[in-house]
């Protein structure tokens, strides 16, 4: 189970650092693609077993859907393995996808993890916390 943020710099060739408690839980490869949120954009980061079950889940799809989502998710993911310094290359065409600039926020989300453009988590998270977060709460019963 992946928990925790921390704020990464990206470098100029792309790489960022994971921390050491993710990678190590990854293994040594994963798969990079696009994250599931539609008006924020972000990456995700899965290990290549939990890549696989969504793979497979798509497949079980109406064949119209199915496509789309392997449009979104199948098609642009990349296996990585971080080099010697913990560091993973995201495609560019993820980072652009993403509006990624030098400062990313890297968070543990269950069974994936997700990358955020600095800013653009930051404007979401003041979006969920001002629409979503009573809403959640009462669905969660506590």
């Amino acid at each position: 189970m992946f928990t925790g943020i921390t704020y990464q710099s990206m470098d100029s060739k792309g790489r960022v650092i994971l921390p050491q408690k993710f990678r190590e839980e990854l293994g040594d490869s994963f798969y990079v693609t696009n994250g599931f949120n539609n008006k924020y954009r972000c990456i995700q980061i899965m290990a290549c077993g939990e890549f696989d079950r969504l793979r497979n889940q798509i497949r079980e799809l109406p064949a119209i859907r199915a496509i789309k989502l392997q449009h979104i998710l199948v098609a642009p993911a990349t296996e990585v393995s971080p080099n010697s310094q913990g560091r993973i290359q995201i495609p560019q065409a993820l980072r652009e996808g993403a509006g990624f600039t030098k400062e990313l926020v890297v968070l543990g989300m269950d069974t994936r993890i997700e990358i955020w453009d600095k800013e653009t988590y930051n404007e979401f998270m003041a979006e969920t916390m001002e629409e979503s977060f009573e809403e959640a709460l009462e669905l969660l019963r506590l």
